[in-house]
């Protein structure tokens, strides 16, 4: 059960103030992006600075009647404002300038809405909805309220408003109940690769910096990826093959976005907890963006929040065919990878990824020869059920030697076991 708040094509006028004079002025080509990718035509943009909003209308009364004219002008059935608004602010908004109106958040939870494809993406995203909406429930309904008094109106009852409420609370149960089955299974799958020793490397980054084209262009797969905002929103998983390594789990996830509303965050919990999981996590920056370092702030702030900020990173420079840049690896002060430039687009440089990849893993695994002699046979037996032999000189004593390479957690569990 969707809430549509709005369908595609309508003209909007844009609303952004620069408050404490500029200094918290959010991206203004950011927003309007945001509005196209929800189906909105921007017809009109109305920009102005305040030392603080108003409690009343957030704008003072001057830019309110610019805001009503630039409505009047354009046709417009929608005004959206690129900051967040209270309840009691949006009604007097609406009910001034005669159309509908929408904050940030409100903008972001329809473009979620139109994008969520999986199961669980869809309960995520009204759960998101309904938290929003509860609190702009208003006192409506009137001729139907059992509380008021008078002929016909007397007895015991609820009003529409307390009917409402009580249906979103348990509508809000029921889907963080199914949530949590969804959330017990990922738990379960986790486990699972954890006791397989398959490392998870997770693609997060802004949004529209191009992960989902990367998780195709590497794996094959069929993930929808658009130049447009939140273009995924359900976590993706797909198994690679690492030279040296083996198999890896990838996992495509939801992009981040400045000022990503809180409910919203929690809303995707489950879907971040991929994240929160993995051995490594590819930051895939847009290095075409000009304010790219604003971008990669974002990320490690989101990832900060939700208590990722320690996962080890590579970044992963994206779109250097824009700027017609040569693939490379930069690497730390110890010599280990800390940045790949590649082109998910073309390809380029995904080769490099793979190696630096290989080499940040590495160190979970042990790679070296081993004499087994002829009574060890069960050892030997193991580490090829395992699939950890790289090759095998046989020895003029009878015995052999192997090199082998596996999980380091792997390998002291079988020394333990057969006492090597």
């Amino acid at each position: 059960m969707f809430f549509e708040l709005h369908s595609g094509g309508e003209r909007a006028v844009l609303v952004q103030i620069a408050v404490d004079g500029g200094a918290n002025e959010p991206d203004l080509d950011e927003f309007i992006e945001l509005v196209r990718s929800a189906g909105g035509d921007p017809a009109a943009v109305v920009r102005g600075s305040r030392r603080s909003p108003t409690a009343r209308y957030f704008v003072g009364e001057g830019k309110l009647e610019e805001i009503a004219s630039e409505v009047e002008r354009v046709e417009a059935e929608l005004v959206v404002f690129n900051h967040a608004l209270s309840p009691s602010q949006e009604r007097n908004l609406e009910a001034y300038l005669k159309c509908r109106v929408i904050a940030r958040t409100g903008l972001i939870l329809d473009i979620f809405a139109q994008r969520a494809r999986t199961h669980e993406g869809k309960l995520q995203v009204e759960l998101a909805q309904l938290k929003h909406i509860s609190t702009r429930l208003i006192r409506g309904w009137t001729h139907l309220e059992r509380q008021k008094g008078g002929i016909g109106l007397r007895g015991p009852g609820e009003t529409q408003l307390e009917t409402d409420r009580r249906l979103l609370r348990a509508r809000v149960s029921a889907i963080e109940s199914r949530l949590d089955k969804v959330r017990q299974q990922r738990a379960q799958n986790r486990r699972a690769r954890q006791r397989a020793e398959v490392p998870l490397v997770s693609l997060v980054g802004y949004t529209n910096a191009g992960k989902s084209t990367l998780f195709n262009t590497w794996s094959d797969s069929g993930v929808y990826a658009a130049d447009q905002l939140f273009a995924t929103l359900d976590p993706t998983l797909a198994r690679v093959e690492i030279e040296g390594l083996g198999g890896v789990i990838i996992a495509d996830t939801v992009g981040f976005i400045a000022d990503l509303p809180h409910t919203l965050v929690q809303a995707f919990r489950a879907t971040l907890e991929e994240t929160l999981n993995s051995s490594l996590l590819l930051h895939v920056i847009d290095v075409a963006a000009d304010d790219r370092e604003f971008l990669k702030t974002e990320v490690e702030s989101v990832l900060d929040e939700i208590g990722a900020g320690d996962i080890p990173q590579l970044l992963v420079f994206n779109k250097i065919d824009l700027l017609e840049r040569e693939p490379r690896i930069t690497r730390d002060s110890e010599g280990r990878p800390d940045s790949v430039s590649v082109s998910a687009k073309t390809g380029a440089g995904l080769d490099l990824l793979r190696d630096a990849i290989g080499e940040r893993l590495a160190g979970n695994f042990f790679r070296g020869c081993v004499e087994l002699t002829p009574a060890q046979g069960k050892l030997r037996a193991a580490l090829y059920e395992m699939g950890a032999v790289k090759s095998e000189d046989w020895l003029e004593a009878g015995g052999s030697e192997l090199d082998i390479y596996l999980p380091e957690s792997d390998w002291t569990r079988l020394k333990q076991q057969h006492g090597f």
